[in-house]
């Protein structure tokens, strides 16, 4: 949190209470989040639960890389280097619905190499492996025996 409240005082951008809340349940979990389960749980906390609320902060966050939109899942994770300018790669349990983000692959980079090669600007890229996590494979596991 605070290097995103570091980059939000030097690009002057409004880190507002709703958008630091969102974050910050972003952050507490480590799966991916959906704007109504964010909505559910601000209107737990006593929030004004309103879907524009949760859409306006999560625009925010993906908009400025402290979050990533998930495709496949249509959700929401906490960015793990919201200030550095990175290709995000993410495994995704289908079990459990934890989401590691993990550093740029090779191919990611070398795809990203060729774009700029062509002139081609890449605006947006989503790389999302679906599988299961260690924790999930050893209950499967377990399951078989």
């Amino acid at each position: 949190m605070a290097r995103v409240e570091k980059h939000c005082a030097e690009k002057s951008l409004r880190l507002t209470k709703s958008r630091r809340r969102v974050l910050e349940l972003l952050l507490s979990e480590h799966k991916a989040l959906g704007a109504y389960d964010i909505l559910a749980q601000l209107a737990a906390e006593g929030w004004n639960a309103q879907p524009p609320v949760a859409y306006r902060a999560l625009d925010f966050l993906v908009k400025n890389g402290f979050a990533h939109k998930l495709e496949r899942v249509n959700a929401y994770v906490a960015c793990i280097n919201p200030d550095a300018d990175h290709l995000p790669s993410f495994m995704i349990c289908r079990d459990c619905d934890a989401v590691a983000e993990a550093r740029s692959p090779a191919h990611a980079r070398a795809f990203k190499a060729a774009a700029e090669a062509a002139g081609f600007e890449i605006e947006k890229t989503v790389l999302e492996a679906q599988g299961l996590c260690p924790s999930c494979q050893s209950a499967e596991n377990e399951t078989q025996r």
